[in-house]
Order: C-alpha cells, then structure tokens, then sequence
C-alpha cells in the first residue's frame, strides 16, 4: 500500500494509538491539539504552591487491562518503568509512573504532535485534506484525514463530510463531570486513601498515595454525573466549596489542616455511553473516527479503537486516488463501516 500523509484530529490516548499504528507501517502522521501538552484522559495537573508543587491526577484516576493487545501494551509500559499498579484502587488497577500521563507523553515523543493547536476547521479539495488552527494557519494538503475528539465535537467535523458518522456521533451524550484538587498543609484525618459513590461524591482519592507521587496531602474528588449535570454552569469557585465540603464530612470534628489549593475543573465530555461501533473509516472519503465513545468509557478502550482504526485503514487497499469533491455540493457516502454499524444496532 502507497505511503499517506495523514493528519489527526486530537492527540488524547485514541488519537496516539492509531498514529502509532500508523507510523509503524510506514505512514507521515501528524497530530494536531488544543491542549499545551499530552494527557487527555490521562491527564497531570501540577499546580506551583508557595512551597512546592502538587500534583493531580485530574481526569483518569487508574485504568485496568483486559484484552490481550493492551495487556502487552501495559507489560511493555511496565518494563520501561512508565506505569505501575496502584492497590489502593483494586487489583487491576494501573496508573501511569510517576504521573499518569507519563505513558501519554511517552506515546507522543515518538510523533509529530502539534500541542497548542486548536483545530478550527477540516476541509477537503481537489488537492486533499486540510486543517486550519485558531489563528488562520491552514495546514495541508494530507491524503486522509482521522477525527480522535469526543463524540460532540467529532460530530461538527464529520457533518461537513460523511453524515452517516456525523449521525452516529451526534447519538451519543457524554455525561459531565465537576472535579475538585485540593492540597493541604498535614494530612487530612482520613484512614482511606480511596472514597467511592458517596452521595454527590463519585469518587475521592488521595494522589500522593499512588506509587511515584511526590510528598504532599493532595486530593482528587470527582462528582456524580447526574449531579454534574445540573451544576454544569455553576462558577467553579462555588463548586470547589461544595465538593470540598463533601471530602472534609469524612475527616471528623478535628481541625481541620490548612488548605493550600483548591479549584474544581469541568470535564464536559468525561463518561460516554458508546456507540460500540470500534471505529470508523470511509474508504471513498479517507476519513476517519476513532474514540472511546465508539467502544466504551475506558482507557483501554479508547487505545483499542485507535488500533482497530490504524488496522481497518491498513487492511484496505489504497492504492487508487481517493474520489475527488464536485463543485456540487453532493451528500457524502455512507461509509462501509457505518452502513455495517446502522445494521447491526436495530
């Protein structure tokens, strides 16, 4: 198969996958995201305090591994001293070492990763795919063109393109979720490193005890969805008082330690319900999606799609220009993958 220039829509875990893929079987990758660095789902807030630095574990708080390409994923992690089990979590339970987005940053020192990247529009012409960044910069042409972004802001991309992935996006709802960071002077009073579905509280972790964190008492507390929800417009100075006052009803009558830090950050696309469709590809367009909400909420899922991505565009045979746009405005074909996909969920 003839070598592409491909470019990728969103450098999160998925994203990284399928260009890894890629890039091993010969083709010219380039990723592009609005973060100022990798993480994603697995990211690592650090926040500069008045003596050092606490960090959080934001988003993904551990990922387990299940199948057997991403427990051999996960082994070669661990060999390279890049991720390490957390106990406290459960027997399954890995985080990256000693921040979980260490595997990320790892993945994507071995791509053409262009951070602080806003990708405003993706567009197509007779001379191919191209995007342009927030800012006016139009990068281009490419041969084919992935879209890794949860499933809201795939939609808008795809609209443009192929309608019925942008139908198949637009069905799935993320659900939100509120998380608070907190750092105190001492150790909170509280015997458990882990809290989990108490009321508004989903979940509440101790960051410092997983293995490779710095000293310090820094936590992590994550809200129900439902209740994120119907918060989700709220200041987030607000929401950080009350998610704090949440964490601090485990910690008794005490006094309390001296806070150092809190902020709450808003994931609005933080659990998905996925379409379970693994990936999709237009062959005609060479377009195509990948993401946890094609397979399921997990990190590992999420990896999962992008290689089955990376594998679908692999096992095709591209050798033949791919069809180019009319002055007509005409409606996109429907996808191989997406027709299979429509059938298979009535």
């Amino acid at each position: 198969m003839k070598a592409m220039r491909i470019v990728v829509i969103g450098a999160g875990i998925s994203g990284l996958a399928c260009s890894e893929r890629l890039t091993a079987a010969g083709h010219d990758v380039h990723l592009f995201d609005k973060a100022r660095g990798p993480g994603g789902r697995m990211s690592t807030r650090r926040v500069e305090l008045e003596k050092g630095t606490a960090a959080f574990d934001h988003a993904a708080q551990y990922f387990t591994a299940r199948h057997p390409d991403f427990i051999a994923q996960v082994a070669a992690w661990a060999d390279q001293g890049l991720v390490a089990r957390w106990p406290e979590a459960g027997p399954e339970a890995w985080v990256g070492f000693p921040a979980m987005n260490v595997p990320i940053a790892a993945m994507a020192k071995q791509q053409a990763v262009a951070y602080s990247s806003h990708v405003m529009s993706l567009a197509r012409d007779v001379s191919g795919w191209h995007v342009t960044v927030q800012g006016g910069q139009r990068h281009g042409p490419f041969d084919a063109a992935i879209v890794a972004l949860p499933a809201e802001q795939a939609a808008a991309f795809l609209g443009a393109h192929d309608l019925a992935m942008a139908s198949l996006a637009m069905a799935v709802r993320s659900q939100p979720c509120w998380t608070m960071l907190a750092a105190f002077d001492r150790p909170l009073p509280i015997s458990s490193d882990v809290i989990r579905h108490t009321g508004v509280l989903a979940w509440a972790a101790r960051n410092g005890s997983k293995p490779g964190r710095a000293p310090g008492e820094a936590w992590v507390v994550q809200a129900e969805g439902t209740w994120s929800n119907a918060h989700l417009e709220q200041p987030a100075g607000d929401i950080a008082q009350t998610m704090l006052k949440g964490l601090m009803a485990f910690a008794g009558d005490g006094a309390p330690p001296d806070l150092l830090h809190l902020s709450a950050h808003r994931w609005r696309y933080a659990m998905v319900r996925s379409a379970e469709h693994g990936a999709l590809w237009n062959k005609t367009l060479r377009l195509g999606a990948c993401g946890d909400w094609l397979l399921g909420p997990r990190v590992e899922l999420a990896w999962r799609s992008g290689r089955q991505l990376a594998d679908t565009i692999a096992g095709d045979r591209l050798d033949t220009p791919p069809t180019r746009p009319t002055n007509a405005r005409r409606k996109a074909p429907v996808s191989a993958v997406a027709r299979k996909n429509r059938s298979t969920a009535r």
